[in-house]
């Protein structure tokens, strides 16, 4: 079921109000899209987004992996949303939302203060039209959205509370991605959340708050989070690495009878099992 409208919005809010965590998957290709779907279905009580955006637009084209996320979410027995991730594009953000995205994330976080209030502003009066709900950025996220590089969070770039309130007025976001510590990809060293930074945000910011780069985070700092207005997380290089194991334990078996299917089932089951570790884990 495609959480379309205010069904999609009220997924997050609820979240937010339950101390709990709506997880947003990122999917590359037919198998992580089908295995993050499974998961949604073992948990029928917990909503969960599959996020098709810019970065995975790049391996698989935008019309073809949007279109298969659609489809997957609108026939799917689970409560799923389908949000568009890190994207710096106006002219993608309306194709997603014509398409029938039920959130997007604009990314105006590498931009000056004000030239992001106005990218971000833009974005949000085109979802309105469209009935959904947008996610901005304040602050910057060391490392890369696709490739674990052992990068550490620069407390420069963290999110300041003042600006944050500042910003989400200006805006009129729905969800605010934040930066306290967080980094994209697995990192060499245990990820350490500035917790205290994350109550300021919080007490100045009336919306929930959003978490990138959660893989590889400890749970008890996860936990924390969703004390502290936390109400959506990013998990990608968690999947990505249960996917690649999967293939990899898969492949000399596989290899001589030049058998596909079994190394995809592998990638898809990996990708099922983990993101059903990170639901569990958000409830």
């Amino acid at each position: 079921m495609l959480l379309t409208g205010p069904d999609g919005l009220k997924a997050l809010t609820t979240a937010y109000e339950n101390g709990s965590a709506l997880p947003g998957f990122v999917a590359y290709n037919l198998e992580t899209v089908q295995g993050i779907v499974a998961a949604a279905e073992a948990h029928p009580d917990h909503p969960v987004l599959i996020q098709a955006g810019s970065s995975p637009f790049k391996h698989a084209g935008r019309d073809p992996l949007m279109r298969l996320a659609l489809d997957a979410a609108a026939t799917s027995t689970a409560r799923i949303g389908v949000h568009l991730d890190h994207s710096r594009d106006l002219d993608e953000i309306t194709a997603c939302l014509e398409a029938g995205y039920t959130s997007v994330m604009v990314d105006g976080s590498h931009l000056p203060f004000a030239e992001n209030i106005a990218l971000t502003r833009e974005a949000v009066r085109r979802a309105r039209e469209h009935g959904a709900w947008v996610e901005a950025e304040l602050g910057a996220l060391p490392g890369d959205e696709d490739v674990s590089t052992n990068a550490a969070a620069a407390p420069a770039a963290m999110t300041d509370p003042a600006q944050a309130a500042e910003f989400v007025t200006e805006t009129g976001v729905d969800a605010l991605a934040i930066a306290i510590g967080n980094v994209h990809g697995f990192t060499a060293e245990p990820v350490r959340l500035d917790l205290d930074r994350l109550s300021a945000i919080h007490s100045a910011v009336p919306v929930p708050l959003v978490l990138h780069g959660a893989s590889g985070v400890p749970e008890p700092q996860l936990r924390a989070a969703l004390t502290r207005g936390v109400a959506k997380i990013n998990v990608n290089a968690e999947l990505r690495r249960a996917y690649l194991d999967a293939i990899s334990a898969a492949l000399p078996s596989a290899l001589p009878a030049s058998d596909t299917v079994t190394v995809w089932s592998a990638g898809r089951a990996a990708v099922t099992e983990a993101a059903s570790r990170v639901i569990s884990t958000l409830t």
